[in-house]
């Protein structure tokens, strides 16, 4: 048996239901009752799809009716095509009302400790019954697998340099500068102005060979004739970068956005360095050509509001500020 355009086109919806309500009630009698149409038509909608299949699909018995295999086979189908066409609909009632929608994001764990979350608390506050739902990792994890496999909407975090375009949208949305940070209670935290070379003997905790954040400390030492300094931790977590820095005896590496946002709440402060840590580009990836729910769309214009503080000149690749997706030509030439 195939399924071809004469199934397809004459096995409808309501068939299944039929088929469904009979099944559930176990008579069609009752069945009838329930849908409010005649017995004679529920008889006549069985006996058209079984006709149809040339299967039949329910033994009659002195106390009802019951399915075949064929008919236990087709009504695992049904259930199934209605349970999608009921998740369809709720996803496009979330759609068409984005105050009680959920979205999907992807960000880094240093966007997960400041950015993002400012983000979302403000939505929350506008929006009580939005829901978000947040996949943590790095920004080739979250672009390979997640984004590319539509297990998020969109992702959040630094955005590598050159970066290729191809099937993705960029939205910069500030240079994420780095700083060297110490608790408000360290020695460091009340001077003024700190030469780079003063703190080459004090307790580092420091992401490690290959990290972002070691890539630009050790540009910024080497612009001053500096080598790295000893590490007294070494790890990719910023829990533990934290918990040592919060002591007031170790120094780190933080990402601006998270001093900007949640500097207070941690206790940190940045060290008035005579030089400054080059920056890099951080913003929003999505999919090209994938229409973004009313919820994403909102999470993005609350993320271009609570970033204007710390951008300087925004500039987008892939998608204009406008919604659009036209590459913009500041950007065309340093990302190509």
């Amino acid at each position: 048996m195939r399924w071809d355009d004469r199934i397809s086109s004459r096995l409808t919806l309501r068939d299944l239901h039929v088929l469904m309500s009979v099944a559930q009630s176990g008579s069609m009698g009752k069945a009838a009752k329930e849908l409010a149409i005649s017995q004679p038509a529920i008889s006549k909608a069985i006996g058209g799809v079984e006709h149809l299949l040339k299967v039949k699909l329910f033994d009659r018995t002195p106390t009802g009716v019951q399915p075949t295999r064929y008919g236990r086979s087709l009504l695992k189908c049904g259930s199934a095509v209605f349970d999608d066409l009921r998740q369809g609909v709720n996803e496009i009632e979330q759609l068409s009302d984005p105050t009680v929608g959920e979205l999907r994001l992807g960000c880094t764990e240093p966007m997960s400790s400041g950015f993002v979350p400012a983000i979302m608390d403000r939505l929350a506050q506008r929006y009580p019954k939005m829901v978000f739902h947040v996949t943590q990792g790095d920004p080739a994890a979250l672009q390979e697998r997640e984004l590319r496999s539509r297990n998020i909407e969109l992702a959040v975090g630094r955005i590598p340099e050159p970066f290729p375009l191809n099937d993705l949208n960029v939205e910069v949305l500030f240079e994420e500068s780095v700083f060297v940070a110490t608790a408000l209670s360290s020695k460091w935290a009340r001077r003024r102005k700190v030469r780079l070379a003063e703190l080459m003997g004090e307790s580092w905790s420091l992401p490690p060979p290959g990290s972002v954040g070691h890539s630009i400390m050790t540009t910024a030492l080497h612009a001053a004739g500096l080598t790295m300094p000893r590490s007294t931790v070494v790890t990719y977590s910023l829990h533990c970068h934290y918990a040592l820095m919060a002591t007031g005896r170790y120094l780190g590496l933080i990402p601006g956005s998270l001093l900007h946002f949640d500097a207070k709440r941690l206790g940190f402060t940045a060290v008035q360095l005579d030089v400054a840590l080059n920056p890099g580009p951080a913003g929003i990836v999505t999919l090209k050509n994938r229409t973004l729910s009313p919820i994403a769309e909102l999470f993005i214009e609350t993320a271009r509001e609570l970033a204007q503080p710390m951008a300087k000149n925004p500039k987008t690749i892939g998608r204009s500020r406008s919604g659009s997706f036209a590459i913009l030509e500041q950007r065309r030439s340093r990302y190509n």
